[in-house]
């Protein structure tokens, strides 16, 4: 009887070692993909700014030919502002649907293990 407990123990910390091994693994990859888009984006983000700047100000010069500038820059300011608003609308349901970073695989694994062994425990 002692054997089949010393076995079924050492079983058990093999299942934990290798979920938890499993855990690890996945969380890295998910990770190294998280990065690297975060990287892309905040760099496409800073060329877009300075983009956007550049474009602006041609923009009021533009219309400052026959009017004031204050109100070239008033008008030309008025089209990005809608456009951020219209594109921070859009962002919004790409990022409630994202899934989270937890290893949902192992999770599962986990959950069928500690089942399994309660099944096993009550026999």
């Amino acid at each position: 009887m002692s054997e089949l407990v010393q076995r079924a123990s050492q079983q058990l910390t093999e299942v934990v070692r290798g979920e938890m091994t499993l855990a690890r693994a996945e969380t890295k990859e998910k990770g190294k993909r998280y990065g690297k888009g975060g990287g892309l984006f905040g760099g496409a983000g800073i060329v877009g700014f300075l983009i956007l700047q550049a474009l602006v100000a041609t923009a009021i010069a533009a219309p400052a030919v026959p009017l004031p500038v204050w109100t070239a820059a008033l008008i030309v300011t008025a089209v990005p502002a809608m456009i951020a608003a219209g594109m921070a609308m859009s962002g919004k349901k790409p990022v409630e649907q994202a899934t989270t970073p937890a290893p949902e695989q192992t999770i599962e694994n986990v959950k069928a293990d500690v089942a399994e062994i309660k099944g096993s425990a009550h026999r």
